[in-house]
């Protein structure tokens, strides 16, 4: 199990064999005999081994690792497999002490998810993903207002969300799977909120449909409705817009953008799509933003982050109740015991890493 993990944790870490010898102070060639399974560290190389992985030393001898099956990446062209095998098994790593922490309740804290009733046995054209992402809400209670806090809303229902370290302008553009049949999202922890709420829906919209699209229809199209959908109902739209606009205004949409999550520019397309703006309108708009630049980056400050914080919750709920320790519970959140300590006493808490590793 020691030779899974260490290889596990090196391409988190996005190290080739030299990479890591060179840091460990040992030859490539016994990091392969460690991995190979010829060979165990002694307990001083498992120290440097630890330190340079920034993994606890517990983290070698857990039992067998989770498999992610049906990973789905969104992600653009240029995004190299060391850099995917590195977010892969930074994802593994985050599920492996979630799905351990879960197990240490009584009682699953978690609701099982399943595919709400009202969906549409067969979505034949793009529009119908409109009334699946109506059914969604109604489903789920969640009315047409916007929705504050997606992350805890998918969390509820039983997806698990989880966040890496890769920055807004980097390639990396979501990630699902399922490990143990439990179905997972992943996102960047650094993009703005709105470009996380898209990618959090549009995942939801294929989890939802899965099965039901018709074979005439691009699925990636379908999702994306779906999400636009769901974080704008046409409901909402038609009231804070109006059913017909000859223009809209960049400020106007700006001030949309902060109350529902959505981006400017995929409010403007929202817009069009439920025929609120002509094309004329929709394109005037879209020169203006190129123009200006704004369809990289839109004016204003960026949307707020979500935060993925179910993790920590259920971690202290745990150390409530006695399911676990102080050790066990720094040792899941992927921090020390001393940092931890701090941590649960309310001291300097935005300092501390506790609240963004373990989630």
């Amino acid at each position: 199990m020691f030779s899974v993990r260490l290889r596990h944790a090196r391409k988190a870490a996005g190290l080739s064999l030299r990479d890591l010898g060179a840091l460990v102070g040992i030859s490539h060639a016994a990091i392969k005999k460690y991995e190979d399974g010829i060979s165990m560290p002694s307990s001083d190389v498992l120290m440097r081994l630890s330190d340079a992985l920034k993994v606890r030393v517990e983290y070698f001898f857990r039992a067998q690792p989770v498999v992610l099956d049906g990973i789905e990446y969104r992600k653009r062209s240029s995004l190299s497999k060391k850099k995917l095998d590195a977010i892969t098994h930074q994802v593994i790593d985050q599920i492996e002490r979630r799905i351990e922490l879960e197990s240490l309740f009584p009682r699953s804290p978690m609701r099982q998810f399943s595919p709400v009733k009202g969906l549409p046995q067969v979505v034949n054209t793009v529009d119908d993903a409109e009334d699946a992402a109506e059914a969604v809400r109604k489903a789920w209670q969640l009315g047409f207002d916007p929705i504050p806090d997606l992350i805890d809303v998918l969390e509820t229902h039983g997806i698990r969300v989880f966040m890496v370290d890769e920055d807004a302008d980097k390639q990396f553009d979501g990630l699902a799977a399922k490990a143990q049949g439990l179905p997972i999202v992943v996102v960047s922890r650094n993009w703005p909120g709105d470009r996380q709420r898209f990618t959090l829906a549009h995942e939801l919209g294929h989890l939802m449909l899965e099965q039901r699209i018709a074979e005439n229809l691009l699925e990636e199209k379908v999702c994306n409705r779906f999400a636009a959908a769901f974080l704008l109902p046409r409901s909402s739209a038609f009231r804070e817009i109006g059913e017909h606009r000859n223009a809209l205004e960049v400020r106007e949409l700006g001030l949309l953008k902060e109350e529902f999550g959505l981006s400017m520019m995929c409010i403007m397309h929202r817009a069009h799509e439920l025929g609120i703006i002509s094309s004329a309108c929709r394109s005037e708009l879209g020169q203006l933003f190129r123009v200006n630049g704004w369809h990289i980056h839109e004016p204003g400050p960026p949307l707020r982050s979500e935060r993925a914080h179910v993790f920590e919750q259920l971690l202290f709920h745990a150390l409530a109740e006695d399911y676990i320790g102080e050790s066990k519970a720094a040792e899941l959140m992927g921090t020390t015991l001393v940092q931890f300590k701090r941590l649960r006493s309310m001291q300097n808490v935005e300092e501390l890493p506790g609240a963004v590793v373990g989630q």
